[in-house]
């Protein structure tokens, strides 16, 4: 026979209990806390601009996936993640970027401005995947990025670490020269506790 339990939230959970008192001893266990959402943010055309912002982002977010539909660029430098707590992070950062097409193995690039989506650019470069904050503990966030780069057959990979002097609040996609401008696809964010 079922039981339904209410919360104080206005959510319900059910429990099935034996129909008599000698099939199973059963202990319900009391869980505390709050749950938080799963946030999308407004997706934003990449079609114009040299970077695209993302601000407002609560202090309660511990991870954030940044998704890229068939975004490029006017020109051939590697897309970059930056982020901050009041204003964006232009140093510090540490990790690499790496790519591989085809039989080629790909090289490695360092970035230090940003976290690093790929090895490098192209302005052919049709970009579709995905780059995956989590805050680790404290103010430090680790990154890592998986992405296709249609018009190459090429994967483009990131990853690496920074730690900020308090609450994330804003996430920024722009490319390593920071002067080309987007010209196709768009960007969102979701983030959650």
């Amino acid at each position: 026979m079922p039981v339904k339990l209410n919360s104080s939230g206005g959510g319900s959970v059910t429990v099935d209990v034996p129909s008599t008192a000698t099939d199973y001893t059963q202990t319900l266990v009391a869980v505390t806390g709050t749950l938080t959402p799963l946030v999308s943010a407004t997706a934003q055309n990449s079609t114009s601009g040299t970077s695209i912002d993302f601000t407002g982002i609560p202090s309660w977010a511990k991870r954030i996936t940044i998704m890229y539909n068939g975004v490029s660029t006017s020109g051939s430098a590697a897309l970059i993640v930056q982020i901050g707590s009041g204003s964006v992070v232009t140093t510090g950062y540490s990790g690499t970027g790496t790519g591989y097409s085809g039989t080629s193995s790909g090289a490695s690039t360092a970035f230090t401005a940003g976290f690093g989506t790929e090895d490098l650019g192209n302005a052919a470069f049709l970009r579709y995947g995905h780059s995956v904050l989590t805050n680790i503990s404290g103010n430090t966030w680790i990154f890592s990025s998986v992405i296709s780069t249609a018009g190459s057959a090429a994967s483009r990979w990131g990853a690496g670490t920074l730690t900020l002097s308090g609450a994330l609040d804003r996430v920024r996609i722009t490319s390593t020269n920071g002067t080309d401008t987007f010209d196709a696809g768009t960007i969102n964010i979701m983030y959650g506790g």
